[in-house]
């Protein structure tokens, strides 16, 4: 992937009282507990794609009694930040494992689904709007009946976090929740794949779902309408 940020430097404005970061944090923590909360009794397969440091499941991992029920991977490209990710996930003795590798590729989280927890949390911000699309087409494909989808978006203009809604709708994703701090801030969505059965994945090898791009790049609009579905 193209390397468009100092990610490290990025992380660090978790640690900052009040920024965009850690209040975004918060809620993608808040949703990831509901689900957990929700989940069937049983165990809980996880998959997070450009999971960074993995705070958000560090944290809502930490004190939750499904902790146990939790495993999966965790996919990151960045070196620094999967060794941290790791780490932290292993401070509370989460059962997931850190594969540093590009999670744009399907052969970085190949044998890890279908999965009942699908989280695209800091990708739709830094991508095209061709490869969010791609991604959501494929979600369904990755997923468990029932599965949880979490994904996160800025608001910034065009805000396209009503088109995002639309394509994961139409593809059997319907919402289940969705957080916003106001235009122009951030988007944390949840989804649920309605589907009876597990659907039946096309991805190969040589298929990708993203490359990180430049921010600029990465506000385009996306075509047709953009009233989320209800």
């Amino acid at each position: 992937m193209t390397n468009v940020r100092d990610w490290g430097e990025w992380h660090r404005r978790y640690d900052e009282d009040g920024s965009t970061q850690a209040r975004r944090l918060a809620v993608v923590v808040e949703m990831t507990g509901q689900v957990l909360d929700e989940a069937p009794a049983g165990p809980i397969r996880l998959l997070s794609l450009c999971a960074g440091e993995g705070r958000d499941l560090a944290q809502a991992l930490a004190a939750h009694p499904r902790r146990g029920d939790v495993t999966g991977l965790m996919v990151e490209a960045d070196a620094e930040l999967a060794a941290t990710a790791e780490a932290n996930l292993g401070a509370i003795g989460a059962n997931l494992a850190v594969r540093c590798s590009d999670a744009g590729a399907p052969a970085s989280f190949a044998g890890a689904v279908p999965v009942d927890l699908l989280m695209l949390c800091g990708i739709f911000g830094n991508v095209s709007v061709a490869d969010i699309a791609t991604t959501i087409a494929a979600a369904p494909g990755l997923c468990r009946p029932g599965a949880a989808v979490l994904w996160t978006r800025h608001r910034r203009y065009p805000d396209i976090t009503p088109w995002v809604r639309q394509r994961f709708f139409d593809v059997g994703c319907p919402p289940a929740r969705f957080a916003s701090s106001g235009p122009g801030g951030f988007a944390v969505g949840h989804q649920v794949f309605t589907g009876s059965t597990p659907a039946r994945s096309t991805l190969t090898t040589s298929d990708r779902l993203f490359t990180f791009t430049t921010t600029a790049e990465a506000w385009g609009r996306p075509p047709g309408n953009q009233t989320p579905a209800r």
